[in-house]
């Protein structure tokens, strides 16, 4: 399926797809087992860890697209796992929580989870969240992506084309959803966007979350590009409205 993967040459000198990478990481087997067979029915390459320890060693060693990521893990739990990958990379982390349970989804956004599903989950769920994030990651907002000049607002640049972004002259570091959240805002400067516009552009239509996730991205990017978070230049907040990007240069 062309919408899963990426390409190159083969030795015969066509193009060849290569499946996406997903790192799935949960204790329990049957979960593993089941979810490993559906997601490769889908085209993907799967590997698994039982352990956040073996979960870490995996990704340190292979290169990974995607990681489905329980918080109940022995030997160290999810938000330490999601931790430690945020301190050296933005690759999609799709946490697995307990249904019902509002602070561990909140805790894993906190330690830079791009999304959550909650357990017991559908399959079907799962894989539309994962298609979700490729397409995402793959073609976010392709009408500026194309541009090779760079975007200067005040002390930040952006370089769409090469995912590129620097602020005071030192190349910024955001994850996925906080690299979505930005270009939106940037190529929409001045437009008040609320919570749950928010959420329909950037979330899939079925996201089962609340508002307070939106929340939770903004202030995490707020705290990577302001100077000081409780007065902001860049993403500013309209009382009882919603949120929206200075209009400054």
């Amino acid at each position: 399926m062309a919408c899963l993967a990426c390409f190159v040459p083969g030795d015969d000198g066509k193009v060849e797809p290569v499946s996406k990478r997903i790192l799935l990481v949960d204790d329990e087997p049957l979960i593993v087992k089941g979810l490993k067979y559906a997601l490769e029915q889908e085209g993907y390459s799967v590997d698994s860890a039982l352990d956040g320890e073996e979960a870490l060693n995996k990704f340190s060693r292979d290169s990974i697209d995607l990681i489905l990521l329980d918080v109940m893990l022995p030997k160290m739990d999810g938000f330490e796992v999601c931790q430690r990958i945020r301190e050296v990379s933005e690759v999609p982390i799709l946490m697995l929580t307990a249904k019902g349970d509002e602070m561990d989804r909140i805790l894993g956004l906190e330690y830079g989870a791009d999304d959550y599903i909650a357990k017991p989950f559908n399959v079907l769920e799962v894989k539309a969240r994962i298609r979700a994030i490729f397409r995402r990651t793959q073609s976010v907002y392709p009408r500026i992506e194309h541009e090779q000049h760079t975007i200067k607002v005040m002390d930040l640049e952006i370089t769409p084309a090469r995912h590129y972004i620097t602020l005071r002259g030192k190349e910024l570091r955001l994850t996925s959803r906080e690299y979505e959240l930005l270009l939106l805002f940037v190529n929409n400067r001045g437009k008040v966007f609320s919570r749950k516009q928010l959420l329909e552009l950037l979330w899939e239509p079925n996201f089962d979350g609340d508002e307070r996730t939106v929340d939770v991205h903004i202030r995490r990017l707020r705290e990577k590009i302001e100077k000081r978070t409780s007065e902001p230049e860049y993403i500013l907040t309209k009382w009882g409205v919603g949120y929206y990007f200075t209009e400054r240069d």
